[in-house]
């Protein structure tokens, strides 16, 4: 019997570890990784944050490097090693979780290698495991070679010919720019991107963020609501250059498939060669047995990551809190949050 079992070790479960091991819990954090940043070692080559180094550590543990620099997709993953070696968080690898139910007054676990049974359970996999591909993706010939952009590693991956990248957040963004270096490039997005810079004055945006107070706005403030129905932006001007430059063709949203076309919006189609579904994830807690912790439209029931089930916690969700706690620059602070509500607050 544990004091609290925690799913997933990515930043927001070893984040939770780090203050739990501080509150000298019996805990353990179980992941189906076979290794501490799996994930972030699998996303495409190229990737590098938008966030600063200044802005992308864990708590008690700066990343090391110039703080107004972007870190790379692997100095991550060997951030988030280094972090649960030295301070001897544990973690049991290979582990995948098959179910999840109350039994009376604990949470009985039942996984690939053996169940566990916990006083609190910590729901740390976060929302960017389970990829979401429209079913618009089964109208398309067989032939047109289709990705989601959590599978995109690099271009060799493609098919020869054009390419629609459908998605206009950050990862979409950054994809469609390296590809449009090689192959004639499409980016299908819902509304007009909107960009901001991300440097003002050699000093990362994040850091103007952060002394406007727009990091520390709650999700129910004036400010998080405002920011929460303008929707993420588009940080850098890779994108913007690249469109103005006809290097990418900006279509409007996907409607529909039809053998090797794909239709937009507007009525306009295009005979695409590959697609990039650059569409985010959808809620993976399909393997839960516990009735009261989704809403009817499937979200996650909770105030600042505490359900409405005793004993049970969620974090690492996109305005769990505030902007960042889906991020790394944010998801200390939930994680501090609720271990102190696991503790009597």
């Amino acid at each position: 019997m544990y004091d609290t079992i925690v799913i997933g070790a990515g930043q927001a479960g070893i984040s939770v570890g780090y203050y739990l091991k501080k509150s000298k819990q019996k805990f353990i954090i179980l992941d189906k990784s076979h290794e501490v940043g799996e994930s972030w070692k699998n996303r495409y080559d190229s990737l590098v944050l938008f966030t600063s180094r200044m802005y992308s550590s864990l708590p008690g543990m700066p990343l090391e490097g110039d703080k107004h620099g972007l870190p790379s997709k692997n100095e991550i993953a060997a951030y988030l090693k280094k972090y649960v070696e030295r301070f001897e968080i544990p973690i049991q690898l290979r582990t995948e979780v098959i179910s999840v139910q109350k039994l009376n007054n604990d949470f009985l676990i039942k996984t690939n290698r053996e169940e566990y049974q916990t006083k609190n359970l910590v729901m740390a996999a976060g929302p960017f495991h389970t990829p979401n591909i429209p079913s618009i993706s089964r109208d398309v010939a067989d032939h047109i070679h289709q990705l989601h952009s959590s599978q995109y590693k690099h271009s060799k991956q493609l098919a020869p010919g054009n390419v629609l990248v459908i998605g206009g957040g950050n990862s979409g963004a950054q994809i469609a720019v390296e590809l449009s270096k090689e192959r004639a490039t499409y980016l299908a997005c819902s509304n007009k991107p909107a960009y901001f810079p991300l440097w003002i004055g050699k000093r990362s945006i994040f850091w103007w963020f952060d002394k406007l107070g727009v990091l520390h706005a709650s999700h129910t403030s004036i400010v998080g609501k405002f920011i929460q129905k303008k929707g993420d932006p588009i940080f850098g001007y890779e994108l913007k250059h690249a469109i103005r430059q006809k290097k990418i063709i900006l279509k409007q949203r996907v409607i529909a498939g039809k053998q090797n076309e794909i239709i937009f919006k507007d009525s306009s189609s295009l005979e695409v060669n590959n697609i990039i579904w650059a569409t985010g994830f959808k809620n993976p807690l399909c393997w839960m047995k516990i009735e009261g912790v989704l809403d009817k439209e499937g979200r996650i029931i909770h105030h600042r990551g505490v359900s409405a089930a005793e004993g049970l916690y969620f974090i690492g969700l996109p305005w769990q809190h505030r902007r960042g706690s889906a991020l790394l620059q944010g998801v200390g602070n939930d994680a501090e949050y609720i271990v102190k509500q696991m503790n009597g607050g």
